[in-house]
């Protein structure tokens, strides 16, 4: 996102910062806006939200956001402004854009400045988009927007736009591309991502909250469920909002799976583990209702109270094994 630093007011330059702190004067004084930026949501409750880089001197560093920047001189309207952001920053071209609101968003030193934002719908995969500012781009629903990384003025705008725009009310939805039944003959797989994070020879486990559903008090690595995104994506995003820690998609081999059965009839599970070959950050309990601690483990020494399948993943991995089947009989 480029802010159009060039037509702040004399004595604004210091004083303002990042992408959504760009305005212009009107002959009468008033200030209008000249940055954009993109509420975009899928018709069933979900919005397409930025993860930022953790970057200081940036706009919102670490946190969740929309897609926008400012007016450039060849942006004939802030239309075009957010069209052009649009497929700068994600490839993304969303048909429709309307105006929605000017809203005085507060700026990183207090500040508050106007921003156009328009509204439009689109439901495709965001782990298909080519990302090219900050961290990954991926679906939030209402329910999530308090546990993440957000500015407040940014979760109001969503949630009044939520109001606004209750799920299933448009009318012209681009048809899902996910069929809503599974053709005959085969079981939908529930497909769980898992980080494999290893620092001097052992390997990063959380200990689950002992009132957690399943697992409670026992150890397992970090890990959470694919939503309508790519695995890679799904990992980064859950890295990110467990344990605060930064990692690029393309810093992740996959080095193990696991295809799972819990008991008699349950939901077939694939499991997939995932190498972090870099990441930014130390593990922070960033969510205590569902993990209350993080510890590095010697991967002979692991702890008697893991979850089985991680611990034959783990041991898989040692022994140079890709695959592993638990619960199934032959």
């Amino acid at each position: 996102m480029r802010p159009a630093r060039d037509r702040l007011h004399p004595g604004e330059r210091d004083a303002l910062s990042g992408p959504l702190t760009s305005v212009d004067a009107t002959p009468d004084g008033s200030v209008t806006p000249v940055s954009a930026s993109a509420v975009i949501h899928d018709g069933q409750g979900r919005y397409l939200l930025h993860l930022r880089d953790v970057k200081p001197g940036i706009w919102a560093p670490g946190c969740w956001d929309l897609l926008g920047g400012g007016r450039e001189p060849d942006d004939a309207t802030l239309l075009d402004t957010v069209v052009r952001e649009l497929r700068e920053e994600a490839g993304l071209e969303v048909p429709g854009l309307r105006p929605y609101a000017v809203e005085r968003v507060t700026g990183t030193d207090g500040t508050l400045v106007p921003v156009q934002f328009f509204t439009g719908e689109w439901s495709g995969d965001p782990g298909t988009l080519t990302v090219t500012e900050g961290q990954l781009l991926a679906w939030r629903s209402l329910e999530q927007l308090p546990y993440l990384t957000m500015l407040p003025s940014t979760r109001k705008l969503l949630e009044r736009h939520a109001a606004e725009h209750p799920a299933g009310d448009i009318v012209h939805r681009p048809p899902r591309t996910v069929a809503s039944v599974a053709p005959p003959g085969t079981e939908p797989h529930i497909v769980g991502v898992h980080l494999v994070l290893e620092q001097d020879g052992k390997v990063l486990l959380g200990r689950r909250h002992p009132d957690s559903a399943y697992a409670g008090g026992m150890w397992h690595v970090l890990a959470g469920h694919c939503e309508y995104e790519a695995a890679t994506a799904c990992l980064v995003r859950e890295a990110h909002e467990e344990a605060g820690l930064v990692i690029g998609a393309d810093d992740l081999t996959l080095v193990h799976t696991v295809h799972a059965v819990d008991r008699p009839g349950a939901p077939p599970r694939i499991q997939l583990f995932f190498r972090a070959h870099a990441w930014k950050g130390t593990p922070e309990l960033r969510e205590p209702d569902k993990t209350v601690a993080w510890r590095y483990w010697d991967v002979d020494g692991l702890p008697d109270a893991i979850v089985p399948y991680t611990r034959a993943a783990i041991e898989g991995i040692r022994a140079g094994r890709p695959y592993t089947e638990t619960g199934w009989s032959r």
